[in-house]
Parts: C-alpha cells; sequence; structure tokens
C-alpha cells in the first residue's frame, strides 16, 4: 500500500529528493518492472512482500483499495506517513501501469496459494453448487478450435491448421470433411469457429470463419457457409469478405466467433488484426462484431446501414480481438468476451452502434510492461461490464442450458488459455455478481458449449482433446464459497 506507510518512517523511494521533482522522460516506453525496481523496492520489498513499508499484496489498503485510490496515492503521496508524490517523476501513463502491475502480483500470490481444482480421470471435484467429473470424449485432434453439435449428436471441431473433423459418438472419424476453404494458417490464424444453423434440420447449413489469404501476405477473417454430404463440405457460399486492400498483414488478432439471436441474424466477430487504431474506424472491418442475416444479406436496421463510408454490417467496434459471443438464453443479449492487452480483459454487454473504447481506454498495458494510456474511461464510450486485470486470456463463452446441472442454469461459463481455466459466472441486472473458478491446469481451455445432451463441453490445446463435465451426484455440494472463488 502506497498509502499505508507506517507514522515513523520516511521512505527515500526514490532515493535522491531531486529526482521525485524531475519530469518522467519518455514515459511511455518506461518498463513497469523498472519503475517498481528503481522507485519501490526499496521500501516495499523486491517482490512487494513489505520491507520498511508494508506489504502490496497482502490486500489490506488503509485509504482507497480500488485502482483510482492506488493511483492517487501514488501521485500525490501520503506526507504524513513520509511517503513522497510522485506526480513529477511519473507520467499519468506510468502511474496506471503501475496500478497494474501491483494488481498482477497481488493476483499471482492469491493464485498461489489458492486451492483450486485440477481434475484428472475418474476423480470427482466439488464446486460450490454441483460435484462433477472432467470426462475424455475424444483426443487425437490437432489444436481444436471451435465445437458445434449437429441435431443427431455428432460433433463438429475445427482444428485451426484448417481441417473440419466429424466426432461421431465419441470416435473421431480418421478423415477431415474435405471441401473447406483454405485458410492462411501462420500465429493465431487457421480455420475457427464453426456453427450450425438453428434450423439445420430443414436447411442444413454450416458456418466457418476462417483467416483468408490476401496479396503480400495478408490476412482478413472471412465468413462462408455451406452443406455437409457425404463426408464433403458443399455448396459453399462466401457470407462476408472484406475488400482485398483492406486485408492487414501479421498474424494475430482474427477473432472470431458466431452467434444466431433466433430472429434470422447471425453475429460474428473480428479482431483488429494487431492493427489497434482500427478498432476506431468505421470503414474498416476489423476490431468490431458484425451483424448480418444468415443469408449474408446486411439487415437495413443496422446501426451503420447507409451511412458514408461505414461498413454496413458493423455493429459495434473499438473491440480489440473477441473471441467470444454468447446470447442470454432469457433475455436475449448478446455478450462478449475479448482479449486485453496485457491485462484488461473485457466481458461486454454488446449494443448496437456502441464504441467500446480500444486502444483509446483500456484497463491494461503493453506486453513489455511499458504503459499505453492512462484512460480507462471516456465519454462516448463503454465500460466493461467486467475485467480481468491482470489477463487470463479469457476466450470463448457460452450460457449453460441444460439441465443436468440445475444450479448452474443461465450462467455464464468462459474459458481461458493462459490461466488455464473454466469460470462461471452470475448474472444479474446485466452485472456479474459472482465468479468461480471450477477448475485450472489440466489445458488452455479454447471452446466452452453447453451441449444439447445438458454436459458443458470443452476444447483443450494442449493436450489437445474435448472432454465434458458430467455431474458426480455421489458428492455433496459444497457450501459457501470454494478455493479459487472470486466475488
Amino acid at each position: 500500500m502506497f498509502n499505508a506507510f507506517r507514522s515513523t518512517l520516511t521512505c527515500g523511494l526514490l532515493g535522491l529528493s531531486t529526482l521525485v521533482q524531475a519530469q518522467p522522460s519518455e514515459a511511455s516506453r518506461r518498463d513497469v518492472a523498472d519503475i517498481y525496481a528503481s522507485l519501490c523496492a526499496n521500501c516495499h520489498g523486491a517482490k512487494m512482500e513489505g520491507a520498511l513499508g508494508p506489504s502490496l499484496i497482502d490486500d489490506i489498503w488503509k485509504s482507497g483499495a480500488d485502482d483510482e485510490g492506488i493511483a492517487r496515492s501514488i501521485r500525490e503521496g501520503q506526507p504524513a506517513s513520509g511517503m513522497p508524490a510522485f506526480s513529477g517523476a511519473l507520467s499519468s501513463q506510468d502511474i496506471r501501469a503501475l496500478v497494474i502491475y501491483i494488481r498482477e502480483q497481488g493476483a499471482q500470490r492469491r493464485n498461489a496459494a489458492a486451492s483450486i481444482a485440477k481434475p484428472v480421470a475418474d476423480k470427482a471435484v466439488r464446486s460450490e453448487l454441483h460435484a462433477f467429473k472432467l470426462e475424455t470424449v475424444t483426443e487425437g485432434l490437432d489444436t481444436p478450435w471451435s465445437v458445434a453439435f449437429l441435431p443427431d449428436g455428432r460433433m463438429l471441431v475445427t482444428e485451426k491448421a484448417g481441417r473440419l473433423r466429424l466426432v461421431e459418438k465419441g470416435r473421431l472419424l480418421p478423415e477431415p470433411i474435405a471441401g473447406t476453404p483454405g485458410v492462411w494458417s501462420r500465429g493465431q490464424g487457421g480455420l475457427l469457429d464453426v456453427a450450425v444453423h438453428p434450423d439445420y434440420a430443414k436447411n442444413g447449413w454450416i458456418y466457418l470463419s476462417y483467416s483468408d489469404a490476401g496479396a503480400n501476405g495478408s490476412a482478413m477473417t472471412a465468413i462462408v457457409r455451406g452443406k455437409l454430404r457425404a463426408g464433403r463440405f458443399v455448396e459453399q457460399q462466401t457470407l462476408f469478405r472484406a475488400p482485398p486492400e483492406q486485408y492487414r498483414t501479421g498474424n494475430v488478432h482474427f477473432g472470431s466467433r458466431f452467434v444466431f439471436d433466433g430472429k434470422g441474424h447471425l453475429f460474428f466477430s473480428i479482431g483488429e488484426r494487431g492493427k489497434k487504431e482500427d478498432a476506431q474506424e468505421l470503414s474498416r472491418p476489423n476490431g468490431k462484431v458484425h451483424r448480418i442475416h444468415d443469408d449474408g444479406r446486411i439487415p437495413e436496421d443496422n446501426p451503420f446501414a447507409g451511412r458514408e463510408g461505414a461498413i454496413a454490417s458493423i455493429w459495434s467496434y473499438g473491440n480489440r480481438n473477441p473471441q467470444g459471443l454468447a446470447r442470454h438464453p432469457v433475455t436475449g443479449e448478446l455478450w462478449e468476451t475479448e482479449h486485453g492487452p496485457r491485462g484488461g480483459d473485457e466481458l461486454n454487454r454488446i449494443e448496437p452502434g456502441r464504441n467500446y473504447g480500444w486502444p483509446v481506454i483500456t484497463y491494461g498495458m503493453n506486453y513489455d510492461g511499458t504503459p499505453m494510456t492512462d484512460r480507462t474511461a471516456q465519454e462516448g464510450m463503454q465500460q466493461p461490464v467486467l475485467h480481468w486485470t491482470p489477463s487470463i486470456a479469457v476466450c470463448a463463452a457460452d450460457f449453460y442450458t441444460g439441465s443436468r446441472f440445475p444450479q448452474w442454469k443461465n450462467d455464464l461459463f468462459v474459458g481461458a488459455l493462459a490461466q488455464q481455466e473454466v469460470r462461471r459466472l452470475r448474472l444479474e441486472g446485466g452485472k456479474v455478481v459472482h465468479q468461480e473458478v471450477l477448475f485450472k491446469d489440466v489445458g488452455r481451455v479454447r471452446d466452452v458449449v453447453s451441449g444439447p445432451d445438458g454436459y458443458l463441453y470443452v476444447a483443450f490445446n494442449g493436450p489437445d482433446r474435448i472432454a465434458r463435465l458430467v455431474p458426480a451426484p455421489a458428492i455433496e455440494p459444497a457450501s459457501g464459497k470454494a478455493p479459487g472463488a472470486k466475488p
């Protein structure tokens, strides 16, 4: 706690008082770890565990526990306790990065101390509301990205390298489905989402998103649909493809997820392709959530339809890399998860025409530890319903609609890549009122799907497999808050 110095201390965090008065130099390129080591470690310890001054990671704060309170203490100091003000030595961007760094270190310490389930085969796990086992459905996949179910119970799985696979009764068929579009499989690019039309039994449409190759090493997310016949993807139709001049080089941030709204519309997301400024440009498709009719036509009531220079399919903008889309089964609200930079992963309620801020506002910083911006809010830009700082690398999201876990009904489940977690979020009145980590450290979670059989399905990367959560009724549900749960 920068604001919790003992009254007898006169910590010279800078070492030299003249440095406190100095103006920051090239603040945008200052590594926050170096800032902490040079200005703060002497009093608060090299690992924030406390030294002359108190610990910064024990979550005990005397004056302002929120981000602004911590930033204010750094900026203005605590003169009565001997802590100098750092507004002359640190830019507002540096101070924001330092707050993120403190949050990161605190979370790492709490996670190390928490007892969170790591399921193994045939061993039941007790969560807050239900006991379950993590049961492997199929293996032998290569970086599975997305899972969708056909009405007859068969499972479609996309592999990032460009293959669409079919699983029948838990058996992965040896040959991929032929005739799918060629993909640009580099970095984060490849064959991405797969979705089955709500009226598949009548029309047979299957939807795919993928990274489409352009000229000179460029690529952009594209959307197609087709039908499955005799092991082939046939009658393929392109529903969305950006003009060639709008393709971007680089191999990051393609998005992409699908959701149908039950009214004949298809929503899909595209990441900003590593060109963060594009997310604010309505003339570019990347960094957006889009809405089209399920046959590719543009709805006339889209928020930017008819606006000169704007891409008519855009539904929302200012989205960094959205890899989760889900529609609330009761309210019909559209919810989105997106990767932040270092910190600032977001859960958003997506509304038409709204600007979600990236990169003008963010709760994160650059991956190299340098500041990005000090702004977390700005007029005309939406706040996330929830942000994860430090990042969990939030990916897919789905609402549970089955009956095998009745106390999970309509809760939102999200997967995390870096933290290898599945989290359960309870939503009430458009807010997250509770959050539980169900398990972690059994693989990077790429997709989470509420299956038609009432089980919750998970696609793991490393080791590559599809698994599902099945009830384990022999174990009584836990009472109170389970280890690893977050309010």
